[in-house]
C-alpha cells in the first residue's frame, strides 16, 4: 500500500541519517586514527550490503533472512569498534518486525536493545538509570507502532480480500440469476413459437391422413395449411436465432399481427382437425403502444388460440382487442368444452404460466373464466399511459390492477 512505501523509505533514509551522523561524531571526536578508519570501513561495508538488499528486496525472496544476518552481524561489529552506531538498531528493529515471525522478533528486539544499552553505558562518562530505560522505552515504542501498523495493514488486506470474494460471489449469483431468467425466456420463446407450430402441424397433417381417402380435397387443404404452419415456424426459428421481435409484428402494428394470426389460425369449425373459425374484432380508438406491451399481447393471443385447437373442441373463436382509457385489453373466447378435463396431458401445462409471466413483464394481468360446457374466456389487461398524459406506450399499473389478478372462476393451471 501506498502508506507502507513510504515508511519502508523513511526507515531506509533513517536508517543512512543515522549511520552518517555516527560516522561524523566518531571522526569529530577521535580523528582519524587506525580504529576510527576500520569503523568507516565497517560502515561502508555496512551501507553497501543494506543498498544491495533494498535494491534487490523483490528477487532476494527466502534470501531476506540470510541479508538481514548479513547486516545485523555487520552492525554488531560496527557497535564493537564503535558505540556510537547503536542507535541505528532502530531502522533494523523496523526490518525484523517486517522478516520475522512474532517470537523471532520478540528474541531480535531484546537483543537489539541489549546491545543498545550495552553500547550506551560503554561510552557513558557515568552511569544512570536513563541508558538503560530509555533505549527499553525506544524499542517498546517503535515494536507497538510498528505493530500496530502491521496489524491495521493485514486487517485491511483481509477486509480488500473480503470484498473481492463477495463481489465475486454477487457476480456468480447475478451470473446464475440471469442463467435463470434466460432460460425461462427462452422456454416461453420455445413454447409459444416453435412448439405451438409443430403442434399445429401435427394436428392438420393428421386430419389430412383421416380424410385422405374419403375428400382428398380436404386432405390438400390441410397439407396446404400444413406447409404453410411449417414455413411460418421455420420464420419464427431464424427469429428465435437472431433474437428479435416477432415477426408478426416486424413492420406493422399489433392490429395487423392479430388479424394474420386469425387468418393462418381460421378453420372450418367441423371439429376434425380443420380448427375453429376464428375472427378478430377491434373496439376503441387505436394508440401507440410500446414493443414490449404488443408481442406480450400478441403472445397470449398465439397460446390461447392454441389451446383452443388443441384442448376447447371449440366451432368459433373471437379475438377482441380493446384500446380503453387507461388500459389495453385482449380477449379470446372460445365456445368448447371449457374445463371438463383438469389433469394436464404429459409434457403439457405450461401455457397459462408463460402467458402470465409475460404479462408481468410488462406489469399486465391474466383474467381466466370457464366453466364445463360453456367455453373459456382469455382477458389479457395491461395498463397504459395515454398519449396526451405523458410518454405513450409506457405502462403504468393503477391501484384496482393490483385486485384484477384472481380469476373470477376456478381455474385448474395444469388444463391449459
Amino acid at each position: 500500500m501506498r502508506e507502507r512505501v513510504w515508511l519502508n523509505w523513511a526507515m531506509h533514509a533513517g536508517f543512512y541519517l543515522l549511520l552518517a551522523a555516527s560516522a561524523w561524531r566518531l571522526v569529530s571526536r577521535h580523528g582519524m586514527v587506525a580504529q576510527t578508519v576500520t569503523a568507516l570501513v565497517v560502515c561502508a561495508v555496512l551501507a553497501l550490503a543494506y543498498l544491495a538488499g533494498m535494491v534487490s528486496w523483490s528477487r532476494l525472496g527466502r534470501g531476506r533472512l540470510v541479508w538481514l544476518g548479513c547486516v545485523a552481524a555487520l552492525w554488531l561489529g560496527l557497535v564493537v569498534l564503535a558505540p556510537s552506531f547503536s542507535w541505528c538498531a532502530v531502522p533494523l528493529l523496523f526490518l525484523c518486525l517486517r522478516l520475522l515471525n512474532a517470537r523471532a522478533f520478540a528474541v531480535a528486539a531484546a537483543a537489539l536493545t541489549l546491545v543498545v544499552i550495552v553500547a550506551q553505558t560503554k561510552i557513558a562518562q557515568e552511569i544512570d538509570p536513563s541508558l538503560i530505560l530509555a533505549p527499553i522505552g525506544i524499542a517498546a515504542m517503535t515494536a507497538v507502532t510498528f505493530w500496530e501498523l502491521q496489524r491495521e495493514s493485514a486487517a485491511r488486506q483481509l477486509l480488500i480480500d473480503d470484498l473481492i470474494a463477495a463481489r465475486e460471489t454477487l457476480a456468480a449469483s447475478r451470473h446464475r440469476t440471469g442463467v435463470l431468467e434466460e432460460r425461462e425466456r427462452l422456454a416461453r420463446e420455445i413454447h409459444d413459437t416453435l412448439a405451438q407450430g409443430l403442434t399445429s402441424m401435427g394436428i392438420l397433417l393428421q386430419a389430412a391422413d383421416r380424410v385422405w381417402a374419403t375428400d382428398p380435397g380436404l386432405a390438400r387443404a390441410h397439407v396446404r395449411r400444413a406447409a404453410t404452419a411449417a414455413a411460418e415456424n421455420l420464420d419464427e426459428a431464424r427469429r428465435f436465432v437472431r433474437d428479435l421481435r416477432p415477426p408478426g409484428l416486424d413492420g406493422g402494428t399489433l392490429p395487423e399481427a392479430l388479424a394474420r394470426l386469425c387468418a393462418s389460425s381460421d378453420g372450418d369449425g367441423s371439429g376434425d382437425g380443420g380448427g375453429p373459425r376464428v375472427r378478430l374484432r377491434l373496439e376503441g380508438e387505436q394508440y401507440p403502444l410500446e414493443p414490449e406491451v404488443q408481442t406480450a399481447l400478441l403472445r397470449v393471443a398465439q397460446g390461447a388460440l392454441a389451446n383452443v385447437r388443441d384442448h376447447a373442441g371449440a366451432a368459433s373463436a373471437t379475438v377482441t382487442l380493446s384500446y380503453l382509457d387507461g388500459e389495453v385489453t385482449l380477449d379470446v373466447f372460445d365456445d368448447g368444452t371449457g374445463f371438463a378435463e383438469p389433469a394436464p396431458a404429459p409434457g403439457r401445462g405450461y401455457g397459462l404460466r408463460a402467458m402470465r409471466d409475460r404479462l408481468d413483464e410488462v406489469r399486465g394481468v391474466l383474467i381466466v373464466e370457464c366453466a364445463p360446457g360453456e367455453g373459456t374466456a382469455v382477458a389479457a389487461k395491461v395498463p397504459v399511459r395515454l398519449p396526451e398524459e405523458g410518454a405513450a406506450g409506457v405502462p403504468v399499473r393503477p391501484p384496482e390492477a393490483e385486485a384484477a389478478g384472481m380469476p373470477v372462476r376456478p381455474l385448474e393451471e395444469g388444463a391449459r
